[in-house]
């Protein structure tokens, strides 16, 4: 059901204008883009590795969650919550400053910029629903710890793992370059 999302078909994605003979400082901004989504791609293999120990009964939830206090981005965020939640929080920050700073600014550029950063707005959308999702599956499992809930909690962070780095990736292809070119701050 959540894995079938017809939205990562990349022929649907609207393509930015390609900007030619930029300079390293131009480059630069959208190389910072990458390196923070490199974090979000970081915390997304942390959890599936730990999804997919417990899955195979490699661990129990118990061992994960000593495991999760040992990571430095837990004892960094230990405020926010559990590491999904961290996680969670990591992401939707990310695209409020993205959807309220940096795409208002490219979308004035032209009607190709404004077509890449509505669609990019839309995808943020699925994935903060997405995120919803995995914090309401992971309330119930942390309530009943049952074979069902834990794969309702799986299925979701599959979805939006598939999601969140499909959608990682056009946002770098379609605007990183244009940060620098256009002088939009990260």
């Amino acid at each position: 059901m959540l894995l079938d999302i017809q939205f990562l078909d990349d022929a649907t994605r609207p393509r930015a204008p390609k900007l030619e003979n930029l300079t390293i400082e131009q480059r630069a901004p959208g190389r910072h883009l990458k390196m923070i989504h490199d974090h979000l791609r970081q915390n997304m293999q942390v959890l599936r590795r730990m999804v997919d120990e417990v899955a195979a009964g490699e661990k129990i939830v118990a061992e994960v969650e000593a495991e999760a206090e040992a990571l430095t981005m837990v004892s960094n965020y230990r405020q926010f919550g559990n590491l999904c939640g961290q996680h969670c929080n990591i992401v939707n920050t990310h695209h409020s400053i993205e959807d309220a700073h940096i795409f208002p600014a490219l979308s004035e550029k032209g009607e190709a910029w404004k077509k890449v950063t509505d669609r990019l707005i839309a995808e943020h959308e699925v994935v903060h629903a997405l995120l919803v999702k995995l914090v309401d599956a992971l309330n119930a499992l942390a309530r009943d710890s049952s074979r069902e809930n834990f794969h309702a909690a799986r299925e979701v962070n599959d979805a939006l793992e598939r999601v969140l780095l499909s959608h990682l990736g056009y946002e770098e292809d379609e605007i990183g370059d244009a940060l620098g070119y256009f002088r939009i701050g990260v």
